[in-house]
């Protein structure tokens, strides 16, 4: 069990690193708070409590999509429509 928990893990590190690149502080910011928030969970065994921490990374997941499809929708509303009334 120990052994699926740690992919899960790990995926999910590859994951939020790989949507950092584009975070709007930049990706060396977001790669030295990712890292910090693993590194402070490191010694976690409880499998629940593992389970969680997961559940909330898999949510911070979702909130960056998010971010960046709003900052792309506005981005091209703003290239396609112009905030002149006529």
């Amino acid at each position: 069990m120990a052994n699926s928990l740690r992919s899960e893990v790990v995926k999910l590190y590859k994951n939020l690193l790989y949507l950092g690149r584009e975070y709007p502080k930049g990706a060396d910011y977001f790669r030295s708070r990712l890292k910090a928030a693993f590194l402070k969970n490191k010694d976690e065994t409880d499998p629940e409590k593992i389970k969680q921490l997961i559940a909330r990374g898999e949510f911070v997941v979702k909130e960056l999509e998010a971010l960046y499809f709003l900052r792309k929708y506005r981005a091209m509303k703003q290239r396609y429509y112009s905030d002149d009334k006529p």
